[in-house]
């Protein structure tokens, strides 16, 4: 036996004990992609962080874009882009804050509480839909540990 076979036979141990298929990044990434792939079939002409933003929106109301942004974990240049493109559509509108004109204030235009409106009962079944595979106990356990690492 070689010297290097030694060495690899040794390392194989340690190799052992990380394997792709069970680490948490690699999982989640997956379930991300199925849950993407979903979302896309179902609605086409959104993106999620901008399906994201309408919904936050909805839930909390006119708000400031930084707000906007950490209440849908979006790093400020990431929100200013998804803002800006719902804008476009006239689905979102931007106005200065009345007592601060530095911040804007982020709102749902009429299309936009429309929009949203109509798509809230089909994002339950994308969630539903990426939720299949489990039980309903095992859907709730899930939610419930991905909140805690959230």
């Amino acid at each position: 036996m070689s010297a290097d076979a030694g060495v690899l036979e040794a390392d194989a141990p340690q190799s052992a004990f990380y394997l792709l298929d069970d680490q948490i990044g690699f999982l989640l990434r997956k379930a991300n992609q199925r849950h993407v792939a979903i979302f896309a079939s179902r609605i086409g002409d959104l993106t999620p962080p901008q399906f994201a933003a309408l919904a936050r929106l909805h839930e909390v109301g006119p708000t400031s874009q930084n707000q906007l942004g950490t209440l849908i974990a979006m790093d400020a240049a990431t929100i200013k882009g998804v803002i800006d493109r719902l804008g476009a559509r006239g689905l979102v509108e931007q106005t200065r804050h009345k007592d601060d004109r530095r911040r804007l204030v982020v709102s749902l235009t009429p299309a936009g509480r429309e929009t949203i409106g109509n798509l809230l009962q089909v994002a339950g079944a994308i969630s539903a839909e990426t939720l299949a595979p489990l039980s309903e106990r095992e859907a709730a356990t899930l939610l419930r540990l991905l909140a805690r690492i959230a």
